[in-house]
């Protein structure tokens, strides 16, 4: 793909827009625009659009100042959340129709959207998480297969660790992998090279960047917080009512919300008029958390984050982030050290 630097952005849904996929397609990766629970094809659309501006600037400036030191930015692609592609009729098609560089539909069994994209000449990825899940991406000719750790940010099933999971997948099926989950550091970057990683999908690193389309309030909720603020669970999606398989939890900062109903889930859950005081509680705590998505209230909300997010400090522009990490692994790597 002609990638200047080993990174691909996780494609975070209301964080990886147009803006974040140029941004580090300009910086040397590859860029992902993310769909997720709220995909849709107009969101799609406006991405897309977004994306197409941010792309002409920089090739504007060049023309008009006469530089050709700046590199254009590189190949973009986009992200799809199985069941999301499933309920929303059209999203697929104007995925393909976009003819991205990368194609990562993630989340579900029907692996047949693969040969669609292969046909029309696109190439494709997926997250894994055991080494069973690597084969069937594999058998389903997936090109590049994302080994995604219970370090991550975000929904997936938390089944090993990243670099076990890199290794045996390594160890199991030919074919580049690229690791994800718990990775923000230069130190991050070259220990997953050096165990035999094709590059790294980041999220969490990238999510508080200047070009991200996370709230101010959503980005300083990052910066505040330490590697051990996160935790596994389900409570959004019930609490949200959406239809996550129960194998992909998210992890997400720990919040009031979390701290009254993850031990509580299945009183959350309650809607049946049988048990009216329990129901009467879940429609409550439904209706605040509600109430806080459309505040933007972080307390109650939930914000996706993994275990390196001690490690955002601070808001920066994506060029920044990459080229401290690139730089900084690559002379880990040539001094022998990670």
């Amino acid at each position: 793909m002609g990638l200047r630097a080993p990174i691909v952005n996780a494609p975070m849904g209301g964080v990886a827009g147009g803006g974040l996929a140029v941004a580090v397609a300009a910086a040397g990766g590859l860029g992902m625009i993310g769909m997720g629970s709220a995909g849709s094809v107009e969101a799609l659309e406006r991405e897309l659009a977004a994306a197409a501006l941010e792309r002409e600037l920089p090739a504007l400036e060049r023309e008009l100042l006469g530089s050709t030191d700046a590199p254009a930015p590189g190949p973009i692609g986009i992200g799809l959340v199985d069941w999301v592609a499933a309920a929303r009729p059209g999203l697929l098609d104007l995925a393909l129709a976009a003819k991205p560089a990368l194609l990562s539909v993630s989340f579900g069994t029907d692996l047949s959207w693969a040969a669609r994209a292969r046909e029309a000449g696109i190439r494709t990825a997926t997250q894994i998480y055991t080494v069973e899940d690597a084969r069937r991406a594999r058998d389903a000719g997936i090109d590049v297969l994302v080994a995604r750790g219970l370090e991550g940010g975000g929904h997936g099933a938390p089944e090993l660790a990243t670099l076990p999971l890199l290794e045996a997948v390594l160890d199991a099926v030919p074919g580049p992998v690229l690791a994800a989950g718990g990775i923000g550091s230069a130190r991050g970057l070259a220990a997953m090279l050096a165990a035999g990683a094709a590059g790294v999908w980041l999220g969490t690193a990238l999510a508080a960047s200047e070009e991200s389309l996370l709230s101010a309030r959503g980005r300083r909720a990052l910066l505040a917080a330490r590697g051990t603020d996160t935790i596994v669970t389900r409570v959004f999606d019930v609490g949200m009512e959406l239809p996550w398989p129960q194998r992909f939890p998210a992890r997400v900062l720990r919040n009031d919300f979390t701290a009254r109903w993850h031990d509580r889930i299945d009183e959350l859950s309650v809607t049946t008029a049988s048990s009216p005081e329990p129901a009467a509680a879940a429609a409550t705590a439904r209706a605040e958390l509600a109430a806080a998505n459309a505040a933007d209230d972080p307390r109650i909300a939930p914000v996706d984050a993994g275990q390196g997010v001690g490690l955002v400090t601070a808001v920066r522009p994506v060029a920044e982030i990459l080229g401290e990490l690139c730089s900084g692994a690559a002379r880990l790597l040539a001094e022998g050290r990670h």
